[in-house]
């Protein structure tokens, strides 16, 4: 009786979360083979092509993991677009204006992070605000602060900054022949390694440590976390504390990629962090969500973005109608899930 028990809980997580994170990765899988047949002759099926995805969302990912860390205790940030365009402007103007390091900037830009982080954090953990208004302020703040920073464009000509961010690491193993016969290596930035070995260490420590833990079992249900013994305002605030560094670092990358700063960066951005998350498998709820998910989630979104670009004829707001639909179906599978989990409880 006790093994049919196990055995009937284990099928019911397996058709619950795991499922969502089965769906999410087959989805993947067709939608890039399915670009490796269409667009084979435009290049869509060389190993560079995969590896761009991860090249273009270094950014994106360490900030859609920082997202999913508050997603699963039940919150949300939608300031994290604007936290990269500040870091972004913050970074470039001092550095072609005052004369500041590379070095130096990057401490800058995990300040920013860290900052919004305690702050929000702390309204959102301690003085109980919803955490869409805070975030909202924020996002306001962010896009102001940025404004007054500069409202023109600023490039980055730091020689120690540029060298960082055209530093092609090549995979001398992986690659591509030319219609001549002559071998091409594929190739990944730093920013690539950066991301993943953030990602890495972030699912290490929700999977392993005692504050991961506490995470899931704030966002399952923050009552029964309570009478526990857990410090539910403090695990929320260091949750928010975490993932504004992450948004600092992922605007970091981000400015290696794109080399300035300007008002309108990475409008939008905070949508395709969420979106990611959601696709990846996080719950909206809380209590359920992973690193490894939200990697696919950014995957799809970076899919979806290179079809359409690989097309050439439609229209670059397709992506953000394709993610969209994407993020809706994900919501109602969720949905249903959850009313079969409280249907058989």
């Amino acid at each position: 009786m006790a093994k049919l028990k196990t055995t009937t809980d284990s099928n019911r997580k397996i058709n619950g979360n795991t499922f969502l994170l089965i769906i999410t990765i087959v989805l993947f899988a067709i939608m890039y083979i399915a670009g490796m047949v269409i667009f084979a002759d435009k290049g869509f099926a060389k190993p560079q092509m995969f590896l761009n995805l991860f090249i273009s969302n270094a950014g994106l990912l360490v900030i859609a993991v920082g997202q999913t860390i508050v997603m699963i205790t039940g919150g949300i940030d939608i300031s994290v677009g604007s936290i990269t365009a500040l870091v972004c402007m913050v970074m470039a103007n001092q550095m072609e204006n005052h004369g500041m390091s590379a070095y130096a900037a990057i401490a800058v830009a995990l300040v920013i992070g860290l900052a919004f982080g305690i702050v929000q954090g702390f309204l959102i953990s301690y003085l109980e605000i919803q955490p869409f208004i805070v975030s909202l302020a924020g996002l306001f703040f962010g896009r102001g602060m940025t404004s007054m920073v500069s409202t023109e464009m600023i490039s980055i000509k730091n020689e120690t900054f540029l060298a960082w961010a055209n530093a092609k690491i090549y995979l001398p193993f992986i690659g591509s022949y030319s219609k001549s016969g002559k071998f091409h290596p594929a190739y990944i930035y730093p920013t690539v390694i950066i991301a993943l070995i953030i990602v890495a260490i972030i699912a290490v420590v929700m999977k392993y440590t005692k504050f991961g833990r506490e995470v899931y079992a704030v966002g399952g249900n923050a009552q029964s976390a309570l009478m526990m013994g857990l410090n539910v305002k403090r695990i929320k605030f260091k949750a928010y504390v975490l993932e504004g560094l992450l948004a600092g670092c992922g605007g970091f990358l981000f400015c290696l990629n794109s080399c300035a700063g300007f008002v309108e960066q990475a409008k939008g951005l905070e949508m395709d962090a969420i979106s990611a998350s959601v696709i990846g498998g996080t719950l909206l709820s809380g209590g359920v969500g992973t690193p490894f998910g939200t990697i696919f989630g950014v995957l799809i979104k970076g899919t979806i973005t290179s079809l359409i670009t690989t097309q050439g004829t439609l229209s670059s707001w397709w992506v953000r109608i394709v993610l969209s639909a994407l993020l809706c179906f994900f919501i109602v599978l969720q949905a249903i899930f959850a009313r079969m989990k409280k249907k058989n409880a």
